[in-house]
């Protein structure tokens, strides 16, 4: 298998881990906590972000950097990206077209997911 396919794939699996984190996150600060539907998003995102990270650096990426706050850094730039991209989706498929919320989701999650993995590829995790 093609080393980029197995990254890929591999990335495709943390990131299905963290469509989990992301969505357990969210309902549970939309639905228990009663917060904002765009707050408890972002809440979402960041934990399940965080999660992806040290997954990703320990099995997809193989990292090992000793700068870790400065590669976390790299890695939550790339996602703040990627969390706006999220967002902006959300918005105008939920608020704009009134598609369910959760659903807007799924699709903001995959519309998020090739930036992700090329943008820390290339950037997070490249090997200098």
């Amino acid at each position: 298998m093609h080393p980029l396919l197995l990254k890929f794939l591999k990335f495709g699996a943390v990131g299905f881990s963290g469509v989990l984190v992301n969505f357990g996150v969210t309902w549970f600060f939309k639905e228990v906590c009663k917060l904002n539907k765009y707050a408890s998003n972002i809440l979402g995102f960041v934990v399940a972000a965080t999660t992806n990270y040290l997954l990703n650096r320990w099995w997809t990426f193989q990292s090992t950097n000793a700068q870790v706050g400065t590669e976390y850094a790299k890695y939550f730039l790339v996602s703040i990206v990627g969390l706006g991209i999220d967002t902006l989706t959300v918005y105008l498929l939920h608020s704009k077209l009134k598609w369910n919320f959760y659903l807007s989701k799924v699709f903001a999650i995959g519309a998020a997911t090739l930036w992700n993995f090329f943008g820390n590829l290339l950037f997070t995790f490249a090997q200098v």
